[in-house]
């Protein structure tokens, strides 16, 4: 029975051990401009991870300090856990399978529209409430500053790699038609027709493209690349999870088992 106990506390510091991966994923997302700013998946994730670490201790204190009633809620619980934690992953999949970019001519960056996303996403940045906290948020940070400071020729601009984010917020959409003078100022818009977004689009820095629905579609492009990295974490933690609490429902069930025979032969002899 000590031996079952001892693998059951061992295995569990293996789950204490899986949780840093899951805060990880979440401090990561907090860390990004885009997330810090939206605030949608961090703390979900984060807090999913605290509770994994919690549980996991109390499942360790339970095999090594042989404490069953604490035992037994490590199992129920962790299960609940690992089951969010599924749910999560199946939830951050579904709503970032849709949604990608559109190449334009003599561009090397893409374009993005919102409607490619998917509902629950647009929802997010849609209402104009929540939008303007979230504008206000992306117009302070560097991003487009720092494409000024980068590219100064108009080509050298055409054949960069933007972030969806620097491509939906901080230039016009290349349908409009718009002249180069540097990436964050542009003039003469040919076809102001083309796109709501070309009417939206202002030189002031603080304003640029910040109203336009390119921005918002570059954000959710930001999002869903950012959120597929984390899910990919989530998932071989959830994987690495399930493995370890299936071990651990084996050790506790051949404790039982042992205690109830330690007890039988007390009770023959």
């Amino acid at each position: 029975m000590a031996l079952s106990n001892n693998v059951i506390g061992a295995i569990n510091f293996v789950a204490m051990l899986l949780s840093v991966p899951v805060i990880g994923a979440g401090i990561w997302l907090a860390m990004e401009p885009d997330n810090s700013c939206v605030k949608i998946l961090q703390w979900p994730v984060i807090i999913l991870g605290i509770l994994i670490l919690i549980v996991a201790l109390a499942g360790f204190v339970g095999g090594f300090w042989r404490i069953p009633w604490l035992l037994v809620f490590y199992l129920i619980a962790m299960l609940i856990l690992i089951i969010l934690l599924a749910c999560l992953v199946v939830f951050i999949y579904m709503v970032t399978v849709r949604g990608s970019g559109h190449l334009e001519p003599s561009r090397a960056y893409l374009e993005y529209h919102l409607d490619d996303f998917s509902g629950w996403l647009r929802r997010r940045v849609q209402s104009s409430y929540k939008w303007d906290r979230i504008r206000s948020c992306l117009s302070s940070t560097n991003m487009c500053a720092e494409l000024n400071q980068r590219y100064r020729m108009a080509q050298d601009f055409f054949n960069a790699h933007i972030s969806p984010l620097q491509s939906g917020c901080c230039k016009p959409p290349t349908q409009c038609g718009y002249t180069f003078v540097n990436p964050t100022y542009w003039i003469s818009p040919i076809n102001n027709a083309a796109d709501m977004d070309c009417l939206q689009w202002n030189n002031d820095q603080n304003q640029l493209c910040y109203g336009c629905d390119s921005c918002k579609a570059g954000l959710l492009a930001n999002l869903k690349k950012e959120w597929r990295r984390a899910d990919i974490i989530l998932l071989i933690t959830l994987v690495a999870l399930i493995w370890v609490y299936l071990i651990g429902c084996c050790a506790f069930r051949n404790a039982k088992t042992e205690d109830l025979f330690r007890r039988y032969k007390q009770g023959y002899t």
